[in-house]
């Protein structure tokens, strides 16, 4: 198994595992019990966050779940406290928590910026900030972050969540490079079109979901399992040379 005996922590984890459509967080929390780890999954969502662990434990696996509000600092202070006092380490902290907004420059509002700046900034940092102390002490950790391929390349919209976005690709590589020689790598990870629950409505619609076709090389849409692949190897020992990187995964459309 290849995270035997590692303890992680993923937030936005609330959504997906038993037969329903799933969340990168969901999909990467039933992945890790797969492969040997326990799990603490985060969200707001308290209802479907202690659902998703429930089926998780229902199929043999370790996890709990913690509400966690990833704009808040004590949320954080308070989670990582108690993946530590349940499980006694914290080896792996997937930031996935996130929202979207597709509004122009013109028509962003400030509460609108300051929200996708929040959740997806300021919550990667905070995480970020309060795994590292029990990382150390263990020795280690590993540390992915989930961006997008809008954290790279730009569109005629999403104005602040690109900005967010393209905040926690930079801030990844430069807490890769700080913590690289404690043995803390952090990584980012972007995704192209995946149909989520996030994403499911607006691929109901023929027009939009023949626009992504056509523009993804690999000739279909993702799912949540082909991100949460590509966050199990970045957590894994297998990337132990592998800090600062953003793996894209996106069916090739930004290779164009």
């Amino acid at each position: 198994m290849r995270l035997e005996g590692k303890v992680a922590l993923i937030s936005g984890a609330a959504t997906g595992v038993d037969g329903e459509l799933m969340g990168f967080g969901g999909a990467t929390a039933k992945l890790f019990v797969r492969e040997g780890a326990k799990v603490v999954l985060t969200d707001i969502n308290e209802e479907s966050g202690q659902k998703t662990a429930s089926e998780i434990r229902e199929q043999g696996g370790e996890a709990m779940f913690l509400r966690l509000d990833v704009t808040r600092e004590q949320d954080w202070i308070n989670a990582v406290q108690a993946t530590v006092s349940s499980y006694g380490k914290l080896d792996i902290l997937v930031n996935n928590a996130g929202t979207g907004a597709q509004f122009t420059v013109e028509d962003t509002s400030e509460e609108v910026w300051d929200s996708q700046m929040d959740i997806h900034a300021k919550g990667t940092f905070l995480g970020t900030k309060h795994a590292i102390p029990e990382m150390r002490k263990a020795g280690g950790g590993s540390i992915i972050n989930v961006s997008s391929i809008y954290g790279i390349v730009g569109s005629p919209s999403s104005t602040a969540y690109h900005a967010a976005k393209g905040a926690v690709r930079l801030f990844t590589k430069s807490a890769a490079i700080q913590y690289a020689k404690e043995n803390i790598r952090v990584n980012s990870v972007h995704p192209g079109y995946a149909r989520t629950p996030l994403t499911a409505r607006g691929y109901a619609d023929p027009e939009r979901y023949q626009w992504v076709l056509d523009r993804t090389p690999i000739g279909r849409v993702g799912v949540a399992d082909d991100i949460a692949y590509g966050i199990l190897y970045l957590a894994s020992d297998e990337a132990s040379f592998v800090t600062g990187a953003e793996l894209v995964i996106d069916g090739g459309m930004t290779a164009q």
